[in-house]
């Protein structure tokens, strides 16, 4: 099926969604995972509408960036986990970082951004569930806080909100009670109002449970699969 017609379904299956806990569909992000995508694949995304891609590695991104620079007005967010060593590197390529998972992490992409003369755009990753493979802040970590507090010092960065990626389940129902326990999570710290910390983003959903995740509150679902179709042969298997 052509990337168009996949983005038009999807599209749909968010407004229902979104109806069923009357929110506005248009509050919701669809973010194509263009991950181990082709440049023209991409494109081809791009030319359906979508104008948020979500890559997950930095030097895998690095080597088609010059190929996609003519898309305008896209924004580029790395999704997967950072390496430190590669915060310079994520801060020049990327307009936003969705998996800050410490606050070693964040100082490094502070600095890389300040350095870059930019504002980047971060979501705190919190890791709900106990799966060794997965990143993301641990619940009852001291990370999470101290990277609360430290925000307003990190001048370059804006937090903008928390990602998760659940345990996978066969039934989407399953990952529920863990898009459920990160917007209480949001919820608890956009009461305290703290400086230099928004909100207003929460980054739960892909292919398999989208829909479950709008109606525990995504503002942004991360989608490939449904979007792109299988991803090659020899391609990492992580959901999408």
């Amino acid at each position: 099926m052509p990337i168009a017609d996949n983005v038009n379904a999807i599209r749909a299956r968010i407004a229902r969604a979104a109806t069923r806990v009357g929110r506005n569909a248009d509050s919701i992000t669809l973010m194509a995972v263009s991950k181990t995508m082709e440049p023209e694949r991409i494109k081809e995304a791009y030319a359906a509408g979508l104008r948020v891609f979500g890559e997950n590695r930095v030097q895998e991104f690095e080597s088609k960036s010059g190929v996609l620079s003519g898309l305008k007005d896209a924004e580029w967010h790395l999704i997967g986990h950072l390496q430190s060593n590669k915060a310079k590197k994520a801060a020049e390529l990327f307009h936003a970082i969705d998996s800050v998972d410490s606050p070693r992490l964040a100082e490094k992409l502070n600095q890389a951004a300040a350095e870059a003369g930019k504002k980047l755009d971060v979501l705190i990753e919190i890791k709900v569930g106990q799966e060794e493979s997965k990143a993301g802040i641990l619940l009852d970590s001291p990370d999470l806080e101290n990277l609360l507090r430290a925000a307003p010092q990190l001048e370059s960065l804006q937090v903008c909100g928390l990602m998760t990626v659940p345990p996978f389940t066969e039934n989407p129902e399953g990952a529920r009670p863990y898009f459920r326990l990160l917007r209480d999570l949001r919820d608890q710290i956009a009461a305290r109002k703290l400086p230099a910390i928004q909100m207003d983003v929460l980054s739960m959903g892909m292919s398999h449970d989208f829909e479950v995740a709008i109606e525990e509150g995504s503002t942004c679902v991360r989608v490939g699969t449904a979007i792109f179709g299988i991803r090659p042969q020899g391609a990492r298997p992580e959901p999408a």
